[in-house]
């Protein structure tokens, strides 16, 4: 398919081209400010000083990436020995690298593999399970367990691990630990996608569900974003883990790495290496990735009481907000008053200054 062909870079493209003052950018995934901006954390500016000081070597950083970035996420993400102490982890080309990464890597161990995708999912989920070679059967992303109940030994389920995109929806401890169980029964690997850890109801709450489930099955797999938690979008930061027994998985996922882009970019790694090896810098993120949350939070907040007729929109999580327009109201949002959604209804909450929420509020009552 040519890029050309997807709507949301046609929709980003119009977007560009768009002249008009008022116009607002409600598209693509990018933490911005309330002046526009995507910042450079606070934490990430003293890292880079840091490095930029100690002129650290630019050579390769090898197929498995920067090891001691890898531990130190690993360690932040699982927050504990028993399952840091059975988890492989390599460096990856950001987050889509690493789901690229595992899916080549259960296409590998299970040739006759099913993934099971919720939908609607991220736009590129199921591209990148199709490319890697792998069989998909989708199903409403609110039936995972009934999918689950009809999958086979082996099979696999992709699971948004906090502040699902698009619909923002994270999933209870309780629906955790139910996934968890039947899983276990059924002897199905989750295939983990986790992102926007830290932007929903906090750091550790949002990776709370997550453990749970990787201490009880015997085998899963990780993608993980450092794009958002840390505001790398460009250096393209991620990390492929698999948490269980699979001989060889080192290996595998080196082999996969090295005949796809051979080494991982380095200079991303090592800033969040940086701020994760010294507590002074960690707790400057944390604290900007709080700050961060709580704006997110205002926002929807905001934006949901002046829409109060639109059920559920509170209860959502995270950078995205999916209101419930179909896609002919949200061409009008574009044409008429100049807002950039997609059409599925799904807008980046973090685009939106708050001082255009009762504009933006009003626009969306004209529409419906």
């Amino acid at each position: 398919m040519l890029l050309t062909a997807d709507p949301l870079w046609q929709l980003t493209a119009a977007c560009a081209d768009d002249m008009r003052p008022e116009r607002l950018d409600l598209i693509v995934g990018v933490y911005r400010d309330d002046s526009g901006a995507s910042p450079v954390m606070r934490a990430v500016r003293a890292a880079e000083l840091r490095l930029a000081q100690r002129s650290p070597s630019k050579a390769y950083a090898g197929p498995s990436g920067n090891p001691r970035f890898a531990a130190l996420l690993t360690d932040l993400l699982l927050a504990g020995a028993d399952l840091s102490s059975r988890t492989v982890a390599v460096q990856s080309v950001a987050g889509t690298g690493a789901l690229r990464l595992l899916a080549e890597l259960l296409a590998t161990t299970g040739p006759d593999r099913t993934v099971h995708l919720g939908t609607p999912s991220y736009v590129n989920h199921a591209g990148i399970l199709a490319a890697a070679g792998l069989r998909v059967a989708t199903h409403p992303v609110q039936d995972m367990l009934a999918a689950v109940e009809t999958a086979r030994p082996g099979d696999a389920l992709v699971i948004q691990g906090c502040c699902h995109n698009p619909s923002g929806f994270s999933m209870p401890i309780r629906q955790w630990d139910l996934l968890s169980a039947a899983l276990v029964r059924r002897g199905v690997v989750p295939f983990i996608d986790q992102a926007y850890f830290g932007l929903g109801d906090g750091l550790d709450a949002d990776l709370a569900g997550m453990r749970r489930l990787l201490r009880a099955v015997p085998f899963g797999v990780v993608a993980v974003s450092g794009s958002k938690a840390w505001g790398l979008y460009s250096e393209r930061v991620g990390a492929a883990l698999v948490v269980g027994e699979l001989p060889g998985a080192r290996g595998l996922l080196e082999g996969i790495a090295r005949t796809s882009y051979s080494q991982p970019p380095a200079h991303g790694a090592m800033i969040v290496e940086e701020i994760l090896g010294d507590p002074e810098l960690t707790a400057c993120w944390r604290s900007e990735l709080e700050a961060m949350r709580r704006r997110l939070g205002r926002l929807r907040t905001g934006l949901a009481s002046r829409l109060g007729d639109m059920p559920g929109l509170p209860e959502q999580r995270g950078m995205f907000l999916s209101l419930p327009l179909t896609a002919g109201a949200m061409e009008r949002l574009r044409v008429e008053h100049g807002i950039y959604g997609l059409p599925s209804g799904r807008i980046n909450l973090a685009g939106l200054p708050e001082s255009r929420i009762p504009e933006v509020a009003d626009a969306i009552r004209q529409v419906v």
